[in-house]
């Protein structure tokens, strides 16, 4: 690993890291709201051409006929693929939806040949800007499916990511050689459903040390098949979810040689089939064990409750829970058109909350876990309600954008109907919309102006995939995009540089967490400073960064060494002592401080 040694257990990495929000005016419509910047500027900087990555562009292979998958990719993910301490990302990319049609005969101009995924190192330096190089050649990976979503997870133990990668057509398993190259290893590992598949999430749903895998598929969809479907005034339009045979999700157990079962209906999840979009690990009842939320395109969500107990036999299984828990539909009792979801804590209190985005007139839903393992829709008191309400949103975030200690919300949009205006305007791609910041406030959120969100926020386009990591290792959250039919957007954080000596959040700390195979530790959980889970899953066919950033409380003369306290996936509990501030840390288990869990004698199994 990167990095020098600083105490057992730990390793640091160069960088100046934190969590994110947004300092500046925030405006929501019919009111404002002011907040001191400590700095002044726009908070995102679009570094996207300076950063090497402008020439990217997505081919959606669109021709006029509106089939349906043409509009819905893409993801991207945060990666750092040859553990050099920095970020590298990978672009999902698609081609002609339908084979047999004259390249020549798209909206847009196909980008030179071949159509594939795109792999971007990060050649940083330090106290540096980023710059990518284009290595996807050297790199092996040779993705040319119609591509969805991306989500990244150690597979087989070895220290380096994998990626798997979902598409509208056969998945495909990267495994990373950690030598700079990928193989294909989707057959050896019995994975590769061919059905529709947009996102996933690695999770060690068992405990047994290997990571498993959710893959949330879509809806039945061929060219061959296609249906024409119009809008209420007649005109030609993409069809919706309820127009297709929707498609079960399935689960992948890790056997730990590098193959996959698929143990789906042997462990319950076996619910009517949605069309799935997104989806997020959490752990909603505080139990120990990893759940699952599913937002469902125009049907109702899914909530999966972990059940299953380790050890020899590792009997259980996932129950259904989302009509009991209050997520399966809105407090109005309908269901939403659900995209992207991302699970966090953004009221502090100690529990998963999720938030979903959704079609234009039903909002972003803000679904608050109200700590017995049930969830109240507070969308309308959050502030989230009315700003969202003719957004149709897709990927976001939690996140501290302006490094005040409480997480903020970040949302790309884009229309799956035609916009008339944007029609008779003679726009080719007429679905573009504006991206969302949100900051938290304390006591909700509020829109926040483009003038102080960056000039990005001002431009529409059709937005799909959104990623959040820490790509200059400064310690705030910057913001990876991608749009259908359009470039990728890389919005650098500049909310570290705004902080001074004086500002009472300029200490913080930047957690990295390895269990006890050197792997990144998704799904362990951050218990103090603040109750954070470690992951990569959520947005929309995209995969975050996993390492996380903590505002320290105090002012500049509180220079006491931080602790941390972590509950690991196999339930053990470490404190890390002394840790250094205004730098990335990696904390290894069982190299901590062992802790017993107050509850451990009454939690059982799950603890």
């Amino acid at each position: 690993m990167p990095g020098t040694t600083e105490m057992p257990g730990t390793t640091e990495m160069p960088g100046t890291p934190s969590q994110e929000e947004m300092p500046g005016t925030a405006k929501m419509p019919g009111t404002s709201s002011q907040k001191e910047m400590p700095g002044t500027g726009p908070l995102f900087e679009d570094r996207t051409a300076a950063a090497g990555l402008g020439e990217f562009r997505h081919f959606n292979g669109m021709t006029g006929a509106r089939l349906y998958s043409e509009m819905m990719g893409s993801g991207l993910a945060w990666i750092d693929y040859d553990q050099d301490g920095d970020l590298d990302l990978y672009v999902v990319q698609g081609t002609m939806v339908d084979p047999n049609q004259d390249p020549e005969s798209a909206v847009f101009a196909p980008p030179e040949p071949p159509w594939i995924d795109r792999l971007y190192r990060n050649d940083l330096e330090p106290g540096g800007e980023p710059m990518f190089t284009d290595v996807t050649e050297s790199s092996g990976i040779v993705a040319d499916g119609y591509g969805m979503g991306v989500v990244v997870g150690d597979v087989d133990n070895d220290g380096f990511p994998d990626l798997y990668v979902m598409n509208d057509g056969a998945d495909q398993l990267w495994r990373n050689r950690g030598d700079g190259t990928f193989e294909d290893s989707t057959e050896k590992a019995g994975l590769g459903s061919p059905k529709w598949s947009v996102s996933g999430a690695f999770f060690d749903y068992d405990r047994d040390g290997d990571l498993d895998l959710f893959v949330v598929h879509y809806v039945e969809f061929s060219v061959a098949r296609a249906k024409p479907c119009k809008s209420l005034t007649g005109m030609l339009d993409y069809c919706g979810p309820l127009s297709h045979p929707a498609v079960a999700d399935r689960l992948y157990r890790n056997r730990g040689d590098g193959t996959f079962e698929d143990v789906t209906r042997e462990l319950g999840i076996v619910a009517e089939a949605a069309a799935g979009l997104g989806v997020a690990v959490l752990d909603f009842d505080d139990d120990g064990r990893l759940d699952l939320a599913v937002a469902n395109d125009g049907m109702p969500n899914h909530l999966w409750h972990n059940q299953v107990s380790t050890g020899p036999n590792g009997a259980g299984g996932f129950v259904e829970m989302a009509v009991p828990a209050g997520v399966s539909v809105n407090q109005e009792g309908q269901a939403e058109a659900g995209m992207g979801i991302v699970a966090g804590d953004p009221d502090g209190d100690g529990d998963d909350d999720l938030l979903l985005t959704h079609l234009e007139l039903e909002t972003h839903t803000f679904y608050a876990n109200d700590g017995s393992g049930g969830f109240i829709d507070r969308s309308r008191s959050s502030g989230l309600g009315g700003p969202s309400w003719d957004s149709t949103g897709f990927g976001v975030a939690f996140l501290d954008a302006d490094m005040d200690g409480l997480l903020d919300v970040v949302a790309v949009a884009g229309a799956v109907k035609v916009i008339p205006e944007q029609l008779e305007a003679d726009e080719p791609h007429p679905l573009k919309m504006h991206k969302q910041l949100y900051r938290n406030t304390g006591s909700g959120f509020v829109l926040v102006d483009p003038d102080v969100a960056g000039p990005a926020f001002r431009r529409k386009s059709v937005g799909r995939g959104l990623a959040v990591g820490d790509v200059d290792n400064d310690g705030d959250s910057d913001v990876a995009i991608s749009n259908n039919a359009g470039a990728v957007e890389l919005l650098i954080n500049r909310a570290a540089e705004h902080l001074t000596a004086e500002t009472p959040a300029s200490r913080w700390l930047g957690l990295r967490l390895l269990d006890a195979h050197g792997k990144d530790a998704l799904g362990a959980t951050v218990v103090s400073p603040s109750r954070v889970r470690i992951g990569t899953d959520g947005s929309y066919g995209s995969s975050r960064d996993p390492r996380r950033v903590f505002v320290l409380k105090g002012g500049p003369d509180d220079t006491e060494a931080p602790s941390v306290e972590i509950r690991w996936v196999d339930g053990t509990r470490e404190i890390f002592r002394s840790l250094k501030t205004g730098r990335y840390t990696t904390l290894l288990q069982g190299r901590g401080q062992a802790v017993r869990d107050p509850d451990e004698t009454t939690r059982g199994d799950g603890a």
